[in-house]
């Protein structure tokens, strides 16, 4: 059985399979010779809410012929204190698979232990592991193998987006940099985990300086409200923007997971330029998750 938890302990083979399968997925979209999910009902089960993931997911299995079942905390007894080894051994028995957005990374490996199904981490506050994968396939896609390219991430530097990036770039095989103040940027222990070549700087020109894709996120992730006034102040000069383009690399490409606050991470000018790029990689959600699910369960 298969699980796709996070891409620090994903092999560097699955992902290459999963890259490999999303082209095709893309191509025969509507037209699907395979129907791997036919006969199988899989639970969504989301404590965050969600546009991008939740609608890929649920176009995805059932365009690879399952049926798919939303569960919001409310909707279930993990809302009410339910213990997640007590919910998964139960859907173990009902589902054929689950995917999982949530805050804490243990309740989707203790979901995956206790249930005895496939299960996917759709985000949780340590990695987004589905949203990585789309973007690398994203990059490949417009400028070949990302390997020996350079990715600069501007912003919040210790969020989920960026340590999956982290722990993708020593998998890969490319340069990650990271440009963040410094009371935002990721913790030692996490790049002595991931290894590879990592760049941590609070330069925002150093950072951006020839790179070959320029990335950021949101400043405010899900559950951080209360120090949103905090967070913009101490970040109101991590911005994408025209000036830090034409540092990178000609025909850089600009990236953003979305939502987009445009006049903070990213201004409204330099997202309008880049936007086919932006929307081009929110659509390969779909696409990417179907080679996921594929590849879970084959």
């Amino acid at each position: 059985m298969k699980n796709l938890l996070s891409i620090e302990k994903m092999s560097r083979a699955d992902m290459d399979k999963i890259l490999a399968a999303s082209g095709p997925m893309k191509k025969e979209r509507d037209h699907h010779k395979q129907q791997p999910l036919a006969g199988k009902t899989w639970a969504m089960i989301f404590t965050k809410s969600s546009t991008r993931t939740r609608v890929s997911f649920e176009v995805g299995v059932r365009e690879l012929g399952g049926q798919v079942m939303f569960l919001n905390s409310n909707d279930i007894q993990l809302g009410r204190g339910e213990p997640i080894k007590d919910t998964a051994r139960v859907l173990g028995r009902m589902v054929h698979g689950a995917i999982i957005r949530t805050f804490k990374q243990s309740d989707v490996e203790d979901f995956a232990r206790f249930s005895n199904i496939p299960t996917i981490n759709a985000l949780t506050d340590d990695e987004h592991p589905c949203q990585i994968l789309t973007d690398i396939f994203t990059f490949e896609e417009k400028c070949g193998p990302i390997q020996g390219k350079v990715v600069t991430w501007i912003g919040d530097g210790s969020n989920n987006m960026a340590y999956s990036w982290i722990f993708a770039a020593a998998k890969l095989g490319f340069e990650f940099r990271i440009a963040a103040p410094k009371e935002y940027q990721p913790s030692p222990e996490i790049l002595s985990r991931a290894g590879g070549k990592i760049v941590v700087t609070d330069d925002v020109k150093a950072a951006a300086q020839g790179a070959d894709l320029l990335y950021t996120d949101v400043w405010i992730s899900m559950g951080q409200e209360a120090q949103a006034a905090e967070r913009i102040k101490k970040m109101a000069g991590y911005q994408i923007n025209e000036s830090v383009v034409k540092l990178a690399k000609p025909g850089a490409l600009v990236m953003h997971c979305l939502p987009a606050y445009r006049g903070k991470e990213i201004d409204e000018a330099t997202f309008e330029a880049h936007a086919q790029t932006i929307f081009d990689e929110a659509e390969n959600r779909l696409h990417v998750q179907k080679a996921i699910l594929d590849w879970i369960v084959t």
